[in-house]
Protein backbone atom coordinates (compact mmCIF):
# COMPACT_ATOMS: atom_id res chain seq x y z
CA UNK A 1 0.00 0.00 0.00
CA UNK A 2 1.46 3.42 -0.98
CA UNK A 3 2.34 5.75 1.86
CA UNK A 4 1.07 9.32 2.28
CA UNK A 5 4.14 10.83 0.64
CA UNK A 6 3.92 8.64 -2.48
CA UNK A 7 0.20 9.32 -2.93
CA UNK A 8 0.56 13.09 -2.65
CA UNK A 9 3.68 13.16 -4.81
CA UNK A 10 1.77 11.33 -7.55
CA UNK A 11 -1.24 13.66 -7.18
CA UNK A 12 0.93 16.80 -7.35
CA UNK A 13 2.73 15.52 -10.45
CA UNK A 14 -0.61 14.80 -12.15
CA UNK A 15 -2.17 18.19 -11.32
CA UNK A 16 0.96 20.27 -11.89
CA UNK A 17 3.00 18.63 -14.67
CA UNK A 18 5.43 21.57 -14.80
CA UNK A 19 6.71 20.50 -11.37
CA UNK A 20 7.99 17.21 -12.80
CA UNK A 21 10.94 19.01 -14.37
CA UNK A 22 11.61 21.68 -11.74
CA UNK A 23 11.03 19.42 -8.78
CA UNK A 24 9.24 20.00 -5.50
CA UNK A 25 9.10 18.66 -1.99
CA UNK A 26 6.14 18.03 0.27
CA UNK A 27 6.40 20.07 3.46
CA UNK A 28 3.20 19.15 5.34
CA UNK A 29 0.36 16.69 5.50
CA UNK A 30 -3.02 17.68 4.11
CA UNK A 31 -5.27 20.05 6.07
CA UNK A 32 -8.68 21.54 5.35
CA UNK A 33 -8.23 24.24 8.02
CA UNK A 34 -6.39 26.72 5.79
CA UNK A 35 -5.78 27.37 2.10
CA UNK A 36 -3.10 28.94 -0.09
CA UNK A 37 -4.23 32.50 0.62
CA UNK A 38 -3.98 31.91 4.36
CA UNK A 39 -0.64 30.12 3.96
CA UNK A 40 0.77 33.05 1.99
CA UNK A 41 -0.43 35.32 4.83
CA UNK A 42 1.28 33.10 7.49
CA UNK A 43 -2.11 31.96 8.83
CA UNK A 44 -2.59 28.22 9.27
CA UNK A 45 -5.85 28.32 11.23
CA UNK A 46 -8.31 30.02 8.85
CA UNK A 47 -9.53 29.56 5.29
CA UNK A 48 -9.06 32.92 3.52
CA UNK A 49 -11.45 33.68 0.69
CA UNK A 50 -13.74 36.62 -0.09
CA UNK A 51 -16.95 34.77 0.75
CA UNK A 52 -19.45 34.49 3.57
CA UNK A 53 -17.94 31.24 4.85
CA UNK A 54 -14.28 32.31 4.50
CA UNK A 55 -12.13 34.81 6.36
CA UNK A 56 -11.59 38.13 4.59
CA UNK A 57 -10.57 41.55 5.93
CA UNK A 58 -13.76 43.18 7.19
CA UNK A 59 -13.34 46.43 5.27
CA UNK A 60 -12.99 44.73 1.89
CA UNK A 61 -15.79 43.52 -0.40
CA UNK A 62 -16.48 39.82 -0.89
CA UNK A 63 -15.48 39.80 -4.55
CA UNK A 64 -12.98 37.61 -6.38
CA UNK A 65 -10.90 40.20 -8.21
CA UNK A 66 -7.17 40.67 -8.50
CA UNK A 67 -7.54 44.18 -7.09
CA UNK A 68 -9.35 42.85 -4.01
CA UNK A 69 -6.64 40.26 -3.34
CA UNK A 70 -3.98 42.97 -3.70
CA UNK A 71 -5.96 45.10 -1.23
CA UNK A 72 -6.18 42.22 1.27
CA UNK A 73 -2.41 41.73 1.20
CA UNK A 74 -1.85 45.49 1.32
CA UNK A 75 -3.43 45.33 4.78
CA UNK A 76 -0.59 42.96 5.72
CA UNK A 77 2.03 45.45 4.54
CA UNK A 78 2.57 44.15 0.99
CA UNK A 79 2.90 46.51 -1.96
CA UNK A 80 2.82 45.78 -5.69
CA UNK A 81 6.29 45.48 -7.18
CA UNK A 82 8.02 44.50 -10.40
CA UNK A 83 7.52 40.87 -11.32
CA UNK A 84 10.82 39.21 -10.41
CA UNK A 85 11.20 35.78 -8.87
CA UNK A 86 14.68 36.61 -7.65
CA UNK A 87 15.25 36.69 -3.91
CA UNK A 88 15.58 40.09 -2.28
CA UNK A 89 17.01 39.38 1.18
CA UNK A 90 15.20 42.26 2.89
CA UNK A 91 11.77 41.49 1.41
CA UNK A 92 9.18 38.74 1.48
CA UNK A 93 7.29 38.29 -1.79
CA UNK A 94 3.98 36.73 -2.75
CA UNK A 95 2.69 36.02 -6.24
CA UNK A 96 -0.98 35.95 -7.21
CA UNK A 97 -2.12 33.48 -9.88
CA UNK A 98 -5.15 34.13 -12.09
CA UNK A 99 -6.96 32.32 -14.86
CA UNK A 100 -7.75 33.87 -18.24
CA UNK A 101 -10.74 35.74 -16.76
CA UNK A 102 -8.31 37.46 -14.31
CA UNK A 103 -10.02 35.86 -11.29
CA UNK A 104 -7.50 34.90 -8.58
CA UNK A 105 -6.99 31.20 -7.98
CA UNK A 106 -3.84 30.90 -5.87
CA UNK A 107 -1.13 32.76 -3.97
CA UNK A 108 2.42 31.53 -3.45
CA UNK A 109 4.94 32.91 -0.93
CA UNK A 110 8.70 33.13 -1.38
CA UNK A 111 10.77 31.65 1.44
CA UNK A 112 13.95 33.08 2.93
CA UNK A 113 15.96 30.72 0.68
CA UNK A 114 14.33 31.99 -2.52
CA UNK A 115 12.19 28.88 -3.02
CA UNK A 116 8.41 29.21 -3.27
CA UNK A 117 5.90 27.63 -0.91
CA UNK A 118 2.23 26.90 -1.55
CA UNK A 119 -0.73 25.22 0.06
CA UNK A 120 -2.62 23.13 -2.49
CA UNK A 121 -6.32 23.55 -1.66
CA UNK A 122 -7.23 21.18 1.17
CA UNK A 123 -4.09 19.20 0.39
CA UNK A 124 -0.49 19.47 1.44
CA UNK A 125 2.02 22.32 1.43
CA UNK A 126 4.86 22.13 -1.06
CA UNK A 127 8.11 23.94 -1.78
CA UNK A 128 9.39 24.42 -5.34
CA UNK A 129 11.86 26.50 -7.34
CA UNK A 130 9.87 28.58 -9.82
CA UNK A 131 6.36 30.01 -10.05
CA UNK A 132 5.99 28.35 -13.44
CA UNK A 133 5.83 25.02 -11.64
CA UNK A 134 2.20 25.66 -10.68
CA UNK A 135 1.15 27.39 -13.87
CA UNK A 136 -1.40 25.56 -15.99
CA UNK A 137 -5.03 24.48 -15.97
CA UNK A 138 -5.53 24.41 -12.19
CA UNK A 139 -4.26 27.89 -11.25
CA UNK A 140 -3.62 29.74 -14.49
CA UNK A 141 -0.49 31.85 -14.29
CA UNK A 142 1.26 34.11 -11.80
CA UNK A 143 0.65 37.72 -12.85
CA UNK A 144 0.99 39.95 -9.80
CA UNK A 145 3.93 40.18 -7.43
CA UNK A 146 3.74 41.92 -4.06
CA UNK A 147 6.46 42.42 -1.44
CA UNK A 148 6.92 43.69 2.10
CA UNK A 149 9.94 44.20 4.32
CA UNK A 150 10.96 41.09 6.32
Amino acid sequence: MPDWNEEWTHWVQQCFPNLRQGGFKLTSVESAEYNCIAWAAHDSIRWWWPSIDGYWPADLPLVETLENFVAAFSELGYEPCDYAETLEQDFEKVAIYVRDDRRPTHIARQTETGAWTSKLGEGCDIEYDTLGGLEGVAYGRAVQMLKRPR
